[in-house]
């Protein structure tokens, strides 16, 4: 049997899956996520990948940046919104790595890990929600 593929999910496909997870967060995490912008780049930049101390650009799924819920009060004015960065390359190459699981349950779960970081949770707190939650 001959098996043909489509193509990978472009930027969009995984922004619409992005959003999709947004809208299923139960409240009073949805209220704080007004503003909160979403985007889906390819890879993360060079920059990005130094200051993190990251040299392979497919370890990085995705990143929160801004100013988390409980220290809003302290930010500076004129501070850029706060934003969720997802790299579409490095997701889909954890996709075929994991090869059990949706590309859905996989956005969603690195579009949750950032939110985490929106409302100040570490990486070990959202790791320690997530095995609860499993």
């Amino acid at each position: 049997m001959e098996r043909t593929f489509g193509l990978a999910p472009d930027a969009a496909e995984i922004e619409a899956l992005a959003d999709a997870a947004l809208a299923r967060l139960p409240e009073p995490f949805a209220a704080h996520l007004e503003g909160v912008v979403l985007q889906v780049e390819e890879f993360a930049d060079a920059e990005t990948l130094a200051l993190l101390g990251i040299e392979d650009p497919f370890e990085l799924t995705g990143l929160y940046e801004g100013v988390p819920v409980g220290d809003k009060h302290s930010a500076p004015s004129g501070t850029l919104p706060d934003r969720i960065r997802l790299f579409r390359a490095a997701i889909l190459d954890e996709w075929i790595a994991r090869g059990n699981e949706t590309l859905e349950h996989l956005v969603a779960h690195v579009v949750i890990h950032e939110v985490g970081h929106h409302f100040g949770l570490s990486d070990a707190d959202i790791e320690a929600l997530e095995d609860a939650a499993d």
